[in-house]
């Protein structure tokens, strides 16, 4: 919102209830940034651990996007922003397999082929949590 002032430096998330998709870099970004959720990061912060030949502004710009897509949260620090995630990487997967049952055609057959890739203790896993 260029000239209103009071969201100077802001960057405001479009509102969508679809889950924003990654590419490969945003991604690793953003595992990165999983990592270490309960700390705000830097851009060059952020470049370090991706421990790539990225240059600073590519990395700034994966953030920026990954801010817009709704993702990041941001805040000043000094002249610089520094980054943290929105929603947990759980959460992220959640709402990826939710927004797919909401898309299938046919939602009992994509369950059980999800199920049929399960291994043997991630389907363990999930009847426990459904005989709860």
């Amino acid at each position: 919102m260029m000239g209103s002032g009071s969201c100077e430096g802001a960057l405001v998330a479009k509102q969508s209830t679809a889950v924003p998709t990654m590419g490969p870099l945003e991604r690793q970004a953003m595992e990165v940034l999983w990592s270490r959720a309960q700390e705000y990061l830097q851009v060059r912060d952020v470049c370090i651990e991706l421990d790539s030949s990225l240059a600073y502004t590519t990395v700034m710009t994966l953030l920026v996007r990954l801010t817009t897509k709704g993702l990041l949260t941001r805040r000043r620090r000094g002249r610089a922003y520094a980054y943290r995630p929105r929603i947990s990487r759980s959460d992220y997967a959640a709402r990826a397999m939710v927004q797919t049952m909401e898309d299938a055609s046919d939602v009992p057959d994509v369950l059980l082929r999800f199920v049929d890739e399960l291994s043997e203790e991630q389907q363990a896993a999930l009847r426990d949590l459904l005989e709860e």
